[in-house]
């Protein structure tokens, strides 16, 4: 029987703790399928984050149904009072890993030794380890990488794998099947061809996407046709 890990409701005004695809977070109430966290990054006193956007290189999607857990979002959930994590909630996997987190080894375990696999495979390793990952995501992520947009040719666009993210004209997309779906914190549009993006950028960090090439399948939103 599955459990859920119940989150005490929202006050008045959302927290800011959705992240979009460019690992950007954003107060918005609707929270999607999946929490995670990147270290403690609020301060419980007030519900809000503080100027440190991680406090560690272990970006990680988890799942909101965990053994019946019972959590204060944003508030005091570590040991003696202190704040604990940080959650931060996501669309789906596609928008998690996309913003550089990969899948839990506690919560998600069958996930995350799938994602390891393809991972490993997608970038030449023997066996990596989460610590190996976090070190290479943490280069490619947005929010973190030091280096500048990867920006991508149509040939090379038309080449990325289901679940790749892009960025244009400010905004994301997901390649899916012959095309794409504009993403948004409630869901995606419906299909469009490639052609409507003109140039684009890569979003989904370059280590994930051979990952995704080599078998690995995030869960989508159910607004995903």
């Amino acid at each position: 029987m599955t459990t859920r890990t119940r989150f005490k409701p929202y006050p008045r005004a959302p927290l800011q703790n959705r992240v979009d695809p460019f690992g950007c977070i954003s107060a918005v109430a609707a929270r999607g399928l999946f929490t995670g966290n990147r270290g403690v990054i609020h301060n419980p006193a007030t519900k809000t984050l503080t100027g440190r956007r991680w406090t560690t290189k272990s970006w990680i999607v988890c799942s909101c149904d965990w053994k019946g857990k019972r959590r204060d979002t944003m508030g005091r959930n570590g040991p003696n009072g202190k704040a604990g994590w940080t959650e931060l909630f996501f669309l789906d996997e596609v928008t998690a890993l996309a913003a550089g987190h990969r899948p839990c080894f506690y919560c998600r375990r069958t996930n995350a030794k799938a994602f390891a696999t393809a991972f490993s495979l997608g970038n030449c390793l023997v066996e990596a380890k989460a610590p190996e990952m976090d070190a290479i995501l943490h280069r490619q992520r947005r929010q973190s990488a030091r280096s500048g947009p990867i920006e991508l040719t149509v040939h090379e666009l038309g080449e990325l794998p289901d679940g790749s993210v892009v960025g244009s004209r400010g905004r994301a997309y997901v390649r899916k099947g012959s095309g794409v779906l504009e993403w948004s914190f409630s869901g995606y549009g419906t299909p469009e061809r490639l052609a409507v993006l003109g140039s684009c950028v890569l979003v989904t960090p370059k280590a994930t996407v051979a990952a995704l090439r080599s078998g690995y399948q995030p869960v989508w939103h159910r607004t995903a046709p």
